[in-house]
């Protein structure tokens, strides 16, 4: 079975015809259950997102801030495994027609076995991969089983990175580039910088593949903001603080759902 990565590149293509940023959202796999993290992920795309990452819990975060780690803590004391990351892409795609991506370090890939994961989360629905820490110059093996069943590749690029090494990063990825919109871990911050518009503009002029802005965005004019100059919206940190702030799972669905739509609302306003 081939992976959805012409479903995210079509995805992608009508948000930018509607004249607006897609909303991608991140949830990690097995927060607060395995069971819950998939009727999360089916929450913020009942609110409005087009497109999720559901993260693979990794004890080792290079990326990941405070409230990721919580949650990606909870989840791994709750016992999550790869098979639970699939089951949860394979549960939210059949459940929506969304495309659904994992977002995920090297480290667990290249343990798991790089075909046997590229293989199931292709027969899973999956759309593809981000991959934060691994560096391009070693991501042929990577590549050639995501190009063999259709996923896509997505790598994250920062202000500190330099316009050649831009045009290396995106002549490798498909998908979308995914835009780290500021030095430093995942989370909400008061503002997103003007450090996220100037790269969005330095990696667009490598690239056709749509830009989309991650780390700090957590409410719909910040999402307005970036999405008056970025082809996605990516926000992760503020739905998981939703989830962990709830008093129960049903009210965090309801959290993430909320804020989801107030979110969509954002990017229809750049």
């Amino acid at each position: 079975m081939s992976g959805n990565i012409e479903l995210l590149n079509t995805t992608l293509a009508a948000a930018r015809a509607e004249d607006r940023a897609a909303l991608i959202a991140y949830l990690p796999a097995g927060f607060p259950t395995v069971d819950g993290g998939i009727e999360a992920v089916k929450a913020v795309i009942a609110g409005g997102a087009d497109v999720v990452e559901v993260g693979l819990p990794h004890s080792d975060p290079v990326l990941d801030g405070p409230v990721i780690q919580t949650a990606d803590d909870i989840a791994l004391r709750g016992g999550v495994r790869i098979a639970d990351v699939m089951r949860t892409v394979r549960e939210a795609y059949e459940a929506t027609g969304v495309p659904i991506l994992v977002m995920t370090y090297w480290n667990p890939i290249d343990r798991y076995g790089v075909e046997r994961f590229t293989a199931e989360l292709a027969e899973a629905g999956g759309a593809g991969c981000i991959l934060p820490d691994l560096p391009v110059q070693e991501s042929a093996l990577w590549r050639e089983h995501a190009d063999k069943h259709g996923l896509a590749t997505v790598f994250v690029v920062a202000p500190s990175s330099q316009d050649a090494r831009l045009v290396t990063i995106t002549a490798a990825g498909s998908g979308f580039v995914y835009a780290a919109s500021l030095m430093g871990v995942t989370g909400t911050r008061a503002s997103v910088g003007a450090q996220a518009q100037e790269l969005v503009g330095r990696t667009r002029a490598t690239t056709d593949l749509p830009v989309c802005v991650g780390l700090g965005v957590s409410n719909a004019g910040q999402a307005a903001e970036v999405a008056g100059f970025a082809d996605g919206v990516i926000v992760g940190s503020a739905f998981v603080k939703a989830m962990l702030d709830a008093p129960d799972e049903a009210a965090g669905l309801d959290a993430v759902r909320s804020l989801a739509g107030e979110l969509a609302q954002g990017v229809r306003k750049r």
